[in-house]
């Protein structure tokens, strides 16, 4: 039967934090389109990524692996000679396209430059954006790490060959594009999987000044966030309403998170001020990108399919991103016994209220390690700020009474401490084996 498959679209955003988005508390600016996309489904409160920093995240969404078991475990390089993400590891794109779906992707891709490392050689057919960590948003050129380290290099991209599009806003490109792939595709009985990693609000602060004008009470720092995540919020709309159109919005799975949490980094301000930016929010969480506090890894995350989940749900059981791929495919039909997986299949989680499949998520960035177990969550040499000696060399939080893990329980819980440090040390000693024995030689240059 036509369309019998479910197809798959994932909206992905950069450095947005917990607490911007308005049905996950924002109260400064709305996001309807996305509001209404969770009333249509389901809204997380307990969903993370699995880093707080974006290309290790990218990895897990794609691979459903832990981002060292993709081997992707630090920001990429954006320079032309830059690896990333081998095509001998399975993707959401490469084993779709294999189950006969059509796949694209526009926007941000930050999982290597290198020929080998491409879009194109991990499963999609067609695929528009850039590849390093940011660009400007009208020129397209990579500015990051000029200093005398390297020279701006353009990176605006269409199935592998560079193109110009200079003066045009980039979030307005994205969403151009996937319409544009939508209105081709979307007519044929063929699924199909849409990848729509946005780069909004990632640094550059940049936005047109029609969606400023929506927020005139704002002030600056705050203005401009909200400006550059309504103009994605825009095209999330465009983008359903296109699914609509041709028929396939029921039989769709949409899924929404931001890659990990709002940045602190003063290259956010346009203005050269060398203190931390606070433009972002990550609500009531502790931490920020870069942090293994909750801030920096737990995400505003929604999933709709009207065919399948009932409508205007909050499941808080714990998923991450990288439960997306066995997900998707189990509902797409596929055997996940092939694949080596740290994910799990959550659709029973999200349609009927199952318990989460996971007894415990681990997470490393630098020298933080945390672990997470049940209501519990332990965090190893915790930073709040990048380079600066951890806020405690450990820190346990009972997050059903302080997701804001302020208080800290090491001392009246001792046991669940020293069970959850042992954890973490076992998990962080076995990635550090794998990486050295399996990755870190493809790295070395």
């Amino acid at each position: 039967m036509a369309h019998e498959r479910p197809s798959f679209v994932i909206f992905y955003t950069d450095d947005q934090g917990y607490g911007d988005l308005s049905c996950m508390g924002a109260t400064d600016f709305r996001t309807p389109h996305l509001d209404a996309l969770a009333a249509s489904g389901v809204r997380f409160t307990d969903w993370y990524s699995n880093s707080p920093v974006c290309s290790p995240s990218r990895a897990s969404l794609l691979t459903g692996r832990y981002p060292v078991h993709a081997g992707v475990r630090s920001i990429l390089a954006g320079h032309r000679q830059a690896t990333g993400l081998y095509p001998e590891v399975p993707t959401l794109s490469s084993e779709l396209k294999r189950l006969g779906y059509r796949t694209a992707m526009f926007g941000k891709w930050h999982l290597g430059v290198t020929e080998e490392c491409r879009p194109h050689r991990h499963g999609f057919d067609e695929w528009f954006g850039f590849m390093a960590g940011c660009i400007d948003y009208y020129s397209h050129i990579f500015y990051w790490g000029m200093a005398g380290k390297q020279d701006p290099v353009h990176d605006l991209w269409e199935n592998g060959r560079e193109t110009w599009e200079n003066g045009r806003y980039f979030t307005e490109l994205v969403t151009e594009r996937a319409v544009a792939w939508l209105n081709r595709v979307a007519e044929e009985d063929d699924p199909f999987f849409l990848f729509v990693p946005y780069n909004a609000p990632h640094y550059p602060m940049h936005a047109p000044q029609r969606y400023l004008n929506r927020f005139p009470g704002l002030p600056p720092d705050r203005r401009i966030m909200a400006a550059m995540l309504s103009a994605v919020d825009d095209g999330v709309g465009e983008i359903l309403e296109a699914l609509a159109t041709h028929g396939r919005r029921d039989n769709t799975i949409v899924f929404f998170q931001s890659d990990n949490g709002p940045s602190r980094e003063t290259r956010n301000w346009l203005d050269g001020t060398p203190d931390p930016y606070y433009g972002g929010s990550a609500g009531r969480l502790k931490g920020h990108k870069f942090s293994l506090y909750e801030g920096g890894v737990r995400m505003p995350a929604l999933m709709s399919w009207p065919a399948q989940i009932p409508s205007a749900r909050v499941v808080s059981e714990v998923g991450a991103a990288m439960d997306i791929f066995p997900t998707f495919l189990s509902a797409a039909g596929a055997s996940l016994g092939r694949y080596e997986l740290d994910g799990r299949n959550v659709l029973s989680m999200v349609t009927d209220g199952a318990p989460s499949p996971h007894d415990r998520l681990f997470w490393e960035q630098g020298n933080q390690t945390a672990v997470r177990q049940g209501p519990w969550k332990l965090v190893l040499n915790g930073q709040l700020v990048e380079g600066a000696p951890p806020e405690d060399a450990a820190h346990l939080s009972d997050l059903r009474d302080d997701m804001g893990e302020r208080l800290n329980l090491k001392d009246t819980e001792p046991e669940i401490a020293a069970e959850l440090k042992a954890a973490a040390e076992v998990w962080r000693a076995d990635i550090e084996a794998h990486w050295e024995s399996r990755w870190a030689p493809r790295h070395s240059g």
